[in-house]
């Protein structure tokens, strides 16, 4: 199973169809300013890959005081779903302060289409812990060791805290670390600009380490730009993620 590679495995880093799971590794970047008082967030999004329906994400968030807790689902759809049925489901949940995130537990079930797959992990004063991976997997030389991400945030929690509704003022500022088990990656947003009501981030998604060779030669950095548009309130929402995959350009609409 190949996962978030390929905004995102999990936007959200497991398992999806080459397609999918580059297109999600993508988006999973970002992080969101801590709230006082209760915050419901809700998203769903339809994936396209080089202007063909290929799936669709889905997210429900809330988050209260210093706790978050996150639902969220990836599956596969249109022309894909015909070639393979994709579905990706996790949940996770921690505390938020001062804008970061430190999650306290997060599981994952991955279908493929060819292999069913489930994870759990959780984390002790921000230091990662698998507690299970099914099924078990022989070990490679270029594995990461979770004890040494400490800091890092699962897949999930960067999918929410990247996809969700911002204060003015507060997009295009993402550097974020995360791990999801196997792989470490790096996501960060520049370049804010205003295009009419709308604001536009540039980002990169870059595979840092738990990469086999091959996969680093083949490509290290994902180029993505992020697109904001007024919401109530006074905040800000991403209606699209668009981005560089290994299979071409493929984009995030909101719906």
């Amino acid at each position: 199973m190949k996962v978030i590679d390929g905004l995102v495995k999990n936007f959200l880093c497991a398992a999806l169809s080459a397609a999918l799971s580059a297109v999600l590794s993508a988006v999973l970047l970002a992080a969101g300013s801590g709230a006082a008082a209760a915050q419901t967030d809700q998203g769903s999004f339809e994936l396209v890959l080089k202007g063909l329906k290929a799936g669709a994400l889905d997210f429900s968030a809330v988050q209260e005081g210093t706790s978050y807790a996150v639902t969220g689902r990836l599956k596969s759809g249109g022309l894909v779903s015909l070639l393979r049925k994709v579905r990706f489901e996790a949940s996770a949940n921690g505390a938020v302060s001062g804008g970061k995130y430190t999650p306290v537990s997060y599981s994952e079930n991955a279908d493929t289409g060819k292999r069913q797959s489930q994870s759990v992990m959780a984390y002790v004063r921000g230091v990662p812990q698998v507690k299970s991976y099914n099924p078990p997997r022989p070990p490679r030389t270029y594995d990461v060791d979770p004890a040494s991400m400490g800091g890092t945030v699962d897949p999930l929690t960067a999918l929410y805290a990247t996809l969700r509704d911002v204060p003015a003022g507060d997009e295009c500022r993402v550097q974020l670390s995360l791990f999801d088990g196997r792989r470490q990656s790096a996501v960060k947003t520049f370049g804010r600009q205003e295009a009419g009501d709308q604001l536009v981030c540039q980002g990169e998604y870059r595979r840092v380490a738990g990469y086999s060779a091959e996969d680093l030669a083949e490509k290290t950095t994902f180029a993505f730009t992020m697109i904001y548009a007024p919401a109530e309130g006074g905040r800000m929402r991403v209606t699209e993620v668009a981005m560089d995959t290994l299979f071409g350009r493929a984009k995030l609409i909101r719906k």
